[in-house]
């Protein structure tokens, strides 16, 4: 049994790290007692300071680690960006989606560099495999794969990251965000719910806020965040997995059927207390509509990019079902995180 654990481990290691790996060592992680710990057992943050903080030692580059939650083996990459300042950064969770890894959403997405750009540090979570490693999934409440039928519970997984990460590294308290692709979205939009007291905005891209199991499951829709939380959402018109309409994907493998984008955008337009009429532009192509809904609660608000002719694809990325190239999700999301602040 050990052996077979062992080899496992081994095998996962294998499929999701790199040929060379900059890493950090525990001595070089950044500690302090003046760690802006992040109180989880609450609606309240608990931090001594956002004032710059001596450099003690930050290395920057990419760890891959373990950390054990709920039972299970989870792991997660870090990219830390150079030339840290001794000031409190940002941190951005960014999760792959369904039947991908962690790795192949650093190289699809490029937040690596942006990160290294716009000075922000990036964790990159794996979902659970039944079989393969490569192929990996999360509980977004009525489906994916083997990560809903054996309910793991994937909130409380980014909720520990999150803890752990402040404890570790220089994040702003003021400053998590999280953002996803399909499966990844899914699970983005139910974490910002649950955690709306620690997160400042959500992206999604390709994702839906709900829907069944099956035909015959009941309907979930996740809860109502207790916060306002920002939304920015991507979504092509001729997506097959997450229909933008909602339904069945037609390429998809499972039986889930997911609610529509505006069911999606109304959800959050509701809950943040948004205008319920969007400012909208379109691109001179007329590929691209942007609808933004603003004065929300605490200066939230929800914008959707509809790209007319996107597939599933991510916006601006060279790989998946016809990623449209006149947008860049990773550039706009981040330039719509930086404008949110918890």
């Amino acid at each position: 049994m050990l052996r077979r654990y062992l080899l496992l481990v081994l095998s996962v290691m294998l499929i999701t790290m790199p040929h060379a790996l900059t890493g950090i060592n525990k001595d070089d992680t950044w500690r302090s007692s003046q760690t802006p710990g992040i109180d989880l057992t609450s609606n309240q943050r608990g931090y001594a300071s956002t004032e710059p903080i001596p450099k003690t030692g930050l290395i920057s580059g990419e760890r891959f680690s373990f950390i054990w939650h709920d039972g299970r083996l989870r792991s997660y990459w870090t990219h830390i960006p150079p030339g840290y300042n001794g000031t409190l950064l940002p941190l951005v969770i960014v999760l792959h989606a369904g039947g991908s890894y962690s790795r192949y959403m650093q190289e699809k997405t490029g937040f690596n560099e942006k990160a290294d750009k716009e000075n922000f540090i990036v964790i990159y979570p794996n979902g659970v495999f039944r079989f393969m490693p490569w192929w990996r999934m999360w509980n977004g409440g009525y489906c994916c794969g083997v990560s809903y039928e054996k309910d793991v519970d994937d909130v409380g997984f980014i909720r520990m990251l999150i803890e752990n990460i402040s404890h570790e590294l220089p994040i702003n308290p003021h400053r998590v965000y999280i953002t996803g692709h399909s499966n990844g979205a899914i699970l983005a939009y139910r974490a910002a719910a649950e955690l709306s007291h620690l997160i400042a905005a959500v992206g999604a891209v390709a994702g839906t806020i709900g829907g069944k199991a099956s035909e015959h499951s009941s309907l979930y829709i996740i809860p109502e965040p207790h916060d306002p939380v920002p939304v920015i959402h991507f979504h092509g018109m001729l997506d097959e997995n997450v229909p933008y309409d909602g339904g069945k994907g037609n390429n998809t493998w499972g039986t889930a059927i997911d609610l529509s984008v505006n069911e999606s955008i109304a959800f959050w337009v509701y809950n943040n207390e948004c205008n319920s009429t969007p400012q909208t532009w379109v691109s001179d192509s007329g590929n691209i509509i942007r609808d933004t809904y603003t004065s929300g609660r605490n200066n939230s608000e929800v914008i959707l990019y509809t790209i007319v002719n996107g597939g599933h694809g991510w916006p601006g990325s060279n790989t998946g079902d016809r990623p449209s190239k006149e947008i860049s999700a990773t550039g706009l999301l981040w330039e719509f995180f930086e404008a949110h602040t918890k």
